[in-house]
């Protein structure tokens, strides 16, 4: 049986929590309370999901026993502002799962060795995963909804590999136990609902973003490195050099032009180089 339990920052904060075994999908569940006119602060977590999805439509992999969260939130900011609560998620799940690792296990970015054992770094992936040793540990995904009072409500969704990955995937997927990590998805619930409480206030309703965005690229994979960019399959490549004050990656090509790129799907290094 499932065990969810909140954080104490969370509990403190006022957040509130539904937890269940199994259920279809997290995201759904918190858009049906967003359509009953909940007022937000609201977290659905499962240890299984039946019919989750990712970016873009895809399907969410999501086995017994791994992590599936959704977040209902009802800011107080503007459309563009709402936008960057991916970067808070982001930071928030990589606080939260670095808390639950062992000490000297992770180091958070891009630059610098593995951890202490050579095991594993976790850093964050533009625009919403969480790579451990460049594979994915973790995803995010944000829906809108209006409210009957006709308030943007956003439900943030996310997927932990805790005890698996997901196989035949075309990209590189990694989980805690894969890792020789053995926590529960009950534990990472807990230290991920308290890391967001830390992040979401510092977002402040959007008064705090570049503060947010600021923490993202300290834990970016890539920034400097070779990066393609797969749009439509159109493929663009150069130097991932930043990601700029609203959250758009930026990279700059062989003329050393500059592009805004607000969306995609982003490969590092040598795939970057061999993508066509």
């Amino acid at each position: 049986m499932a065990d969810f339990r909140l954080g104490q920052k969370a509990r403190d904060a006022g957040y509130r929590l539904a937890g269940f075994d199994s259920i279809g999908s997290t995201n759904s569940e918190a858009l049906s309370a967003a359509a009953a006119g909940d007022p937000g602060g609201f977290w659905f977590a499962s240890l299984q999901q039946t019919a989750g999805r990712g970016r873009r439509g895809r399907e969410w992999h999501s086995p017994a026993g791994n992590l599936a969260a959704s977040l209902l939130v009802v800011p107080d900011a503007s459309p563009d502002t709402i936008a960057t609560l991916g970067f808070v998620a982001g930071i928030a799940l990589g606080a939260g799962l670095s808390s639950v690792l062992p000490k000297g296990m992770i180091r958070i970015g891009i630059d610098g060795a593995d951890g202490a054992d050579g095991h594993s770094r976790i850093a964050l992936k533009w625009p919403n995963d969480v790579l451990a040793d460049g594979a994915k540990l973790a995803g995010i995904l944000l829906e809108a909804a209006k409210t009957p009072d006709g308030r943007q409500a956003i439900i943030i969704g996310i997927g932990v590999n805790v005890v698996a990955a997901p196989q035949g995937v075309p990209y590189p997927a990694t989980s805690l136990k894969d890792l020789g990590v053995e926590r529960s998805a009950e534990d990472v619930f807990e230290a991920l609902s308290d890391a967001w409480v830390d992040a979401f206030r510092l977002w402040n309703d959007g008064q705090g973003v570049a503060a947010v965005l600021k923490l993202w690229r300290g834990s970016a994979a890539g920034i400097g490195a070779p990066v393609a960019i797969t749009q439509d399959g159109v493929v663009r490549r150069g130097i991932f050099e930043t990601i700029d004050s609203s959250g758009r990656l930026i990279i700059r090509d062989d003329e050393g032009a500059r592009h805004p790129i607000t969306a995609g799907d982003v490969h590092f290094g040598a795939t970057a180089s061999a993508r066509s």
